[in-house]
């Protein structure tokens, strides 16, 4: 995304059409539009060809991006899961690995940076009907390597609201759920991660329409993306629109919601009950 986001602002600052970029390298106007969305691998020959094409002469200028393109084409350590993944939820991983602000809402379950390995291998086993344990648990252990994200060195900063929805419905039996609830009090602590309740008492909120995900770059030149995860596939939206409704709809469940200290005292109560 990163790559391709330069190319785009490359080829603009020189007025070049997609139409035009693509005769350049014997490709279509898609495969242009799909190789500055980082949607598709690059091959070092056209990303040269752009490059002469955008007026691109410096060495340094053109070996920096060129050694991009050669890490864009590096598979990350997510792809050896690809047997027990839909095909759609690899990109994902890769642009939350390279998020550095990660904020969401969930209704149905715990979001997958949150859950417990007993917790997630119960969701797991709900969702994925028939499969072998063995491929269960390489999905689980997958997830369990996406939370070493959060404490990271540079570990993003996480903002999650949790629907009230997402506590009360049980996977696994009593002590699953009592270990994932008090997992949530305690990584709830932790100074990047911002959790909120949203309860039941509230009634009608902005999360009407599911859960959502934002992901944001430090990098300039990547905007926003928000994943949205359907029965059979994905959307990642990055129109600035699109993007700016979800945002707003976050701020409102953030503002309607009591506050992280509010919110941990709410899962101590669920924990009692439990």
């Amino acid at each position: 995304m990163l790559l391709g986001s330069q190319l785009r602002r490359l080829r603009e600052a020189r007025g070049i059409t997609r139409e035009a970029a693509g005769y350049s390298i014997r490709a279509s106007e898609s495969k242009i539009s799909r190789m500055e969305l980082g949607r598709v691998s690059f091959k070092t020959r056209d990303v040269e060809d752009l490059l002469t094409l955008y007026g691109i002469t410096d060495e340094a200028e053109r070996m920096s991006l060129l050694s991009l393109a050669r890490e864009a084409n590096v598979a990350g350590w997510w792809h050896s899961y690809s047997d027990v993944l839909p095909s759609w939820f690899p990109t994902y991983v890769g642009l939350e690995g390279a998020a550095n602000l990660i904020r969401a809402y969930e209704v149905q379950f715990v979001h997958g940076l949150l859950q417990t390995e007993a917790y997630a291998r119960a969701v797991v086993r709900r969702g994925m009907k028939g499969a072998s344990e063995a491929d269960v648990e390489r999905r689980v252990a997958l997830r369990l390597e996406r939370q070493k994200y959060l404490v990271a060195e540079n570990a993003p900063d996480f903002h999650i609201v949790l629907d009230e929805a997402a506590l009360r419905r049980p996977y696994g039996d009593r002590e699953v759920m009592r270990g994932q609830l008090q997992h949530l009090i305690e990584i709830s602590e932790r100074p990047n991660v911002r959790l909120q309740i949203m309860p039941f008492s509230f009634g009608g909120h902005s999360g009407e329409s599911g859960a959502f995900t934002i992901l944001s770059f430090s990098e300039s030149d990547l905007t926003d993306v928000v994943y949205l995860e359907q029965l059979t596939s994905a959307l990642y939206l990055d129109k600035r629109e699109d993007v700016a409704q979800y945002e707003t709809a976050l701020k409102e469940l953030q503002q309607d919601s009591p506050g992280p200290d509010e919110s941990r005292d709410l899962l101590r109560g669920l924990l009692q009950l439990s």
